[in-house]
């Protein structure tokens, strides 16, 4: 019991082999149900998830000899992390894996949307050849607001040092973080100033509902909005009444506030965010990719030793 680790999720198998080497062994059960999982967890001294579990105060209370929970991936908001603490449980995450995934799929979202390519694409292959109304912009001389300058942030800022832009970034939580990719400004500038808008936080308390209408009513200059964070960081109607107002120009959202279908088409925006020409849509796959999938469970395993 002393080393066991029950798996509950899809994880490379790099992660069962670094970790056996390093006197773990491990369960892999990626199709367990959440009560079969309480069932026998307090057998087991490591949990590793991803996204589909929650570790709530049932789990860990359930959880008896947990002495840590590991996270394929970087958000931590499916874990009760204050109560995790409470009962002396470490928490591992992995955001150095999957933050260079996250930075190109921003700055494909962004190069999409300023150059109208799907629109283009969709337009051509229905049969109609418009030029004029598919010109786009270009990102030299613009100015790209950060918020969140993490592992994430600081990916999409580094991705972007080649199309000479000046790059701006706000962090609540972080000061002195001026860099050769971004200058540490405040959020006032980042209103001022930014033409692109790219959200890299985590989803809590304060971040939920951040970009909302009163928000985005601040911006002095019409943007281009990317969210690769979390879906409910920003309110999809306040996203789609900017886009009216003519204050978004584009959005690239990889998130939503409601993710996966049924639930998705039950939404009263739904319908205007999926006829919207100035939204480009993809399913919280930012931070998936084939590299991430192996480099994920590769921090995570080389964290154990923490534990």
């Amino acid at each position: 019991m002393k080393n066991n680790i029950l798996i509950v999720d899809d994880v490379h198998p790099i992660f069962m082999e670094m970790a056996t080497t390093k006197g773990y062994q491990c369960d892999y059960k990626p199709l367990i149900k959440a009560d079969e999982a309480l069932q026998i967890i307090g057998d087991y001294a490591g949990l590793v998830i991803r996204s589909k579990f929650r570790v709530d105060k049932q789990v860990i209370n359930m959880g008896t000899n947990l002495r840590f929970v590991a996270r394929a991936g970087a958000g931590m908001d499916n874990i009760d992390e204050a109560y995790a603490a409470e009962k002396g449980i470490s928490l591992i995450n992995a955001p150095e894996g999957n933050s260079d995934a996250v930075g190109e799929h921003a700055i494909g979202l962004l190069l999409s949307l300023m150059n109208n390519l799907n629109k283009g694409d969709a337009e051509i292959r229905g049969g109609s050849w418009q030029r004029e109304a598919n010109r786009g912009f270009e990102l030299k001389g613009k100015t790209v607001g950060i918020i969140g300058y993490g592992h994430m942030g600081h990916s999409f800022a580094r991705k972007l040092s080649g199309f000479q832009v000046e790059v701006i970034a706000y962090d609540k939580y972080k000061t002195g973080f001026s860099d050769r990719y971004a200058r540490e400004v405040s959020m006032e500038d980042i209103v001022k100033h930014s033409d692109v808008l790219s959200l890299h936080i985590p989803l809590t308390p304060e971040t939920n509902g951040l970009v909302d209408d009163e928000y985005l009513f601040h911006f002095k200059k019409p943007i281009f909005f990317i969210n690769t964070s979390r879906g409910k960081t920003a309110k999809v109607s306040a996203v789609l009444n900017a886009i009216k107002q003519g204050k978004i120009l584009g959005a690239g959202l990889d998130v939503l506030e409601v993710e996966k279908f049924p639930a998705l088409a039950e939404q009263v925006w739904f319908d205007e965010l999926r006829q919207s020409g100035r939204v480009l849509l993809s399913p919280h796959v930012a931070g998936w990719t084939f590299d991430s999938y192996r480099k994920i469970s590769e921090v995570m395993a080389e964290k154990l030793a923490a534990v």
